[in-house]
């Protein structure tokens, strides 16, 4: 099969627009190299893009994206960790100010998980990946919820959980106690587009307002 043609298309919008205007961003990101503030642990999902939500330019935010936005604990097992290797080189090599991790309504790996349905039961990886969700998924009731409003509150729970777990890494950690690092919540509504950030104190996010 051929390269895409929808991507072949806007790679050359991209190269009649975008990059025209921004030529000199791009080579001096290219000579002097990268040197974002903030790191944003997002969704694979393809309706939640950060760097569209955020109108970033080139070199603002550097991004990673699993299934269901989540941060594993700390684990020096000698295994492959994807998400805590980005998040080392984050903090390590490029020394973020900021950590993002946002949330989504209508995410399929929480519902998925909640419902206890496919693609989780016969799948080789992403059924281990979404057990990370268990310690959020036990602190949410379902007794008086809707279903739309149960995913709701677990979306938001796994939100808080990886949080949670970015301070189990050491360097992090310290780094955020020193208050050279900030961890943020934010959560993404796909059908209206708000934005709504995580207040630490109450436990609630709340809808960021339009200027």
């Amino acid at each position: 099969m051929s390269f895409p043609d929808r991507l072949v298309h806007g790679y050359r919008s991209f190269r009649a627009g975008r990059l025209r205007t921004e030529q000199d961003r791009y080579r001096e990101l290219a000579e002097a190299g990268q040197s974002p503030e903030t790191m944003v642990i997002g969704c694979c999902d393809s309706r939640v893009s950060p760097e569209v939500i955020f109108d970033a330019r080139p070199g603002e935010l550097f991004v990673v994206r699993n299934v269901a936005n989540l941060v594993p604990p700390y684990a020096p097992d000698g295994q492959a960790h994807g998400v805590s290797a980005a998040l080392e080189f984050a903090v390590a090599a490029l020394k973020v100010k900021h950590i993002v991790v946002l949330g989504h309504a209508h995410c399929g790996g929480v519902k998925a998980y909640a419902e206890d349905a496919e693609p989780l039961s016969p799948g080789d990886f992403i059924g281990k990946w979404m057990e990370l969700m268990a310690p959020a998924a036990a602190k949410v009731a379902r007794a008086g919820l809707t279903p739309a409003e149960y995913l709701e509150k677990m979306e938001q729970a796994s939100v808080v959980n990886s949080l949670d777990n970015l301070m189990t890494f050491p360097r992090l950690r310290k780094l955020i106690e020193r208050g050279n690092v900030s961890i943020h919540g934010a959560y993404f509504g796909v059908a209206k587009g708000q934005l709504s950030v995580l207040d630490r104190e109450t436990g609630e996010f709340r809808s960021v307002g339009e200027s």
